[in-house]
């Protein structure tokens, strides 16, 4: 093995939250096990993140044959210019990003994240809560069907809602539901901002015993209504029941008549830009973030939540739910299928590699900025002129090159699939 090699393996940690799915049905651990026989997968355990990176909560750590092993973050601060000079300069010497894998079985919150100015002030305001000063962007990928929600409906749909479903104009209250119905029929953007803000902040602020009675209410109905075999799709009824069954009573369940509720396929990605509300429920995806635990919950959760904060910080902005889907850059010049999703932030980008069954060979190109590559399916050896000898990969296997590194994936497996995360400078 060289002295330095620039592409190495990593060892990285699983993180066992609560709402992860069980056991086998976890990609997390079936990604976990196939790299270390050691590694028991538990009936009754949830899986639900594998965490790629240096944040100190689950750092990755650097398995070269032949060396101590050594969390990233110390081999980065002995190589700073190797995550490139315009990342080691614009970050001051950190990686920038945290990739994952997630496995989600029931909902995560009904959260946001702060921009960046805002993440100063809830720090510096309440740091036993908001534990850093960076923002938290972030992008979700499917790995399977996705689902989640994402940003505010149309005006127009979230007064059908109103019309339609007294129990939600009740959880709402009627002056606020009123207004908007009103506002529902201009063409005045700063007035649907308005009173979407008015009527989902009383909905957050509505008295525990109203939610939870109105709740039950249309539970009650759709409930019956599937009993008959009735078609529940306009009240949104597989969600609503999901939701109640995990948080019963929880205004997070009005929150579907609000939100975007949206499917991604495999391939598929949607961007969390600073200030969109948004929740996952269910599916495994490759999620990739700003270096930051900044997160403004407000339902669907036993967390801390922060509802004044939620309320006055979020983009009320009403979109098609198929306008919040990311698109992905398609390059298939080749016989690779290459996807470059590219948010605009400077913390990361991601691109997905879908090698068809007979093709060899995968060339990752040189990039200005370090990359974490994880193989989801497939098998192979990476390659490099910084190596003695080939990385072998496999399923799961996570590894580590340095900025202006070429690496060439020989594949040997019929098929792979492999995600490359970097900074998007």
């Amino acid at each position: 093995m060289a002295d330095n090699p620039q592409v190495f393996l990593l060892k990285c940690a699983v993180q066992k939250y609560a709402w992860g799915k069980v056991g086998a049905e976890s990609e997390v651990a079936q990604l976990s096990q196939a790299v270390d026989p050691e590694f028991v997968i538990e009936d009754n355990t949830p899986y639900a993140e594998l965490w790629m990176g240096t944040h100190p909560n689950a750092p990755s750590r650097v398995s070269i044959p032949g060396k101590t092993e050594e969390e990233l973050s110390d081999w980065i601060k002995r190589n700073p210019d190797k995550l490139g000079s315009k990342v080691e300069s614009y970050f001051k010497g950190k990686l920038p990003f945290l990739f994952k894998v997630l496995s989600v079985r029931t909902s995560l919150s009904i959260q946001a994240h702060p921009n960046l100015v805002l993440a100063e002030v809830l720090h510096k305001k309440n740091p036993g809560a908001y534990k850093d000063s960076n923002h938290k962007p972030e992008m979700a990928i499917a790995l399977t069907p996705f689902q989640g929600l994402c940003g505010f409906r149309p005006i127009k749909e979230v007064a059908k809602y109103l019309e339609e479903i007294d129990e939600f104009r009740e959880a709402v209250g009627s002056h606020c539901a009123v207004r908007l119905l009103t506002a529902s029929n201009s063409m005045d953007m700063p007035l649907h901002r308005e009173t979407m803000k008015m009527c989902f902040t009383g909905l957050m602020n509505r008295e525990p015993e109203v939610i939870k009675c109105q709740l039950e209410s249309l539970v009650a109905k759709v409930e019956e209504m599937k009993a008959n075999g009735k078609d529940t799709s306009h009240l949104v009824g597989d969600v609503l029941l999901k939701l109640h069954r995990e948080f019963p009573g929880d205004r997070g369940g009005f929150a579907i008549y609000f939100l975007n509720v949206i499917t991604l396929q495999p391939g598929e990605a949607m961007f969390l830009e600073a200030n969109l509300p948004h929740a996952y429920l269910s599916g495994d995806c490759m999620e990739c973030m700003a270096c930051s635990d900044n997160v403004v919950r407000a339902g669907l959760t036993v967390k801390f939540v922060d509802v004044h904060t939620l309320c006055e910080m979020l983009n009320y902005t009403g979109q098609a739910a198929s306008k919040t889907k990311f698109k992905g850059i398609e390059d298939r010049g080749g016989d690779v299928a290459v996807t470059v999703f590219r948010p605009f932030v400077t913390d990361f980008a991601v691109t997905r590699f879908e090698v068809p069954a007979g093709v060899r060979k995968v060339r990752l190109a040189p990039l200005k900025s370090a990359s974490i590559c994880i193989v989801i399916e497939g098998s192979g050896e990476a390659t490099n002129a910084t190596l003695s000898s080939p990385v072998p990969l496999q399923r799961g296997s996570v590894f580590f090159f340095s900025a202006e590194e070429e690496v060439i994936v020989n594949v040997t497996s019929d098929g792979m699939l492999l995600f490359r995360a970097y900074a998007g400078v």
